[in-house]
């Protein structure tokens, strides 16, 4: 008798058991994630993208919700660099995000951060402020590091870089902010720019402004294409006018039938 008794405790329990893991079960596939928090400063996510992203998961519930699905979706976003996300109980998921800061546009449709890593936006219209590199594909790193020697170069004598492009043969070509365009060609392209920006001070800004592009290609001086409508220039009385500039400062033959 006790021990038919023992069984019968034993099936009880055991339902008992299985009624509460039921109940435990329901509970879980019915708990509610009630709050998403996002943190970051966001510059280039869209608000309404990242919520498309995360909205399967968190529909899942508190329990069913993969935190690494979720996080992969958000770190698939475009110029997202990190994602760090967590559940909390009782019912929320933090997410964390960092965003990329790119730093130059790259090419036609890409950017660069700091590092040189290639990155695709969904809007390269909205960066069209940041200075543009072009070059071979693989050179991103090393093109971004001598356009900041360049960059340096030409703001110590208060020009702005604006765009820097490299073509297959690896002739160099720049643009200033003012609308400047200079060929430096490939051989020697450093020493060719900073041999014109040695001369800023003979030429004189005025004359600077009215130049619509500059060959630095030449072994001993440069040509310089007018803007139209640039009336021809006296360089003899420009030099005269510049101080500690002789009148035997050498001048080199421009376009356009001015002198240089």
């Amino acid at each position: 008798m006790k021990s038919g008794k023992a069984v019968i405790l034993i099936v009880l329990l055991v339902m008992a058991a299985g009624g509460w893991q039921l109940v435990r079960w329901r509970d879980a596939a019915s708990k509610p994630i009630r709050y998403v928090r996002i943190e970051g400063a966001f510059q280039y996510t869209d608000k309404e993208r990242l919520k498309a992203v995360v909205a399967p998961e968190i529909r899942r519930g508190f329990y069913h919700a993969d935190m690494n699905t979720l996080q992969r979706a958000i770190g698939s976003l475009p110029l997202v660099a990190q994602v760090d996300v967590k559940r909390v109980w009782p019912d929320a998921v933090h997410i964390k995000i960092r965003e990329e800061i790119p730093v130059v546009r790259w090419g036609k449709n890409g950017l660069l951060n700091k590092q040189g890593e290639l990155l695709i936006p969904d809007d390269i219209g909205a960066f069209s402020t940041l200075p543009l590199i072009t070059g071979p594909e693989g050179q991103e790193k090393k093109l971004l590091e001598i356009m900041k020697g360049l960059y340096i170069a030409l703001r110590d004598k208060s020009l702005q870089l604006a765009e820097f492009h490299v073509n297959d043969r690896r002739a160099w070509r720049i643009k200033l902010a003012s609308g400047l365009e200079m060929q430096l060609g490939r051989r020697a392209p450093l020493e060719n720019m900073q041999r014109f920006l040695k001369t800023l001070a003979l030429i004189g800004d005025e004359q600077v402004a009215l130049m619509a592009s500059v060959d630095t290609r030449y072994p001993n001086g440069f040509a310089v294409t007018w803007k139209p409508g640039t009336p021809p220039i006296d360089w003899k009385a420009v030099a005269r006018g510049q101080k500690g500039i002789d009148d035997n400062a050498p001048i080199v033959s421009g376009a356009n039938g001015n002198k240089i």
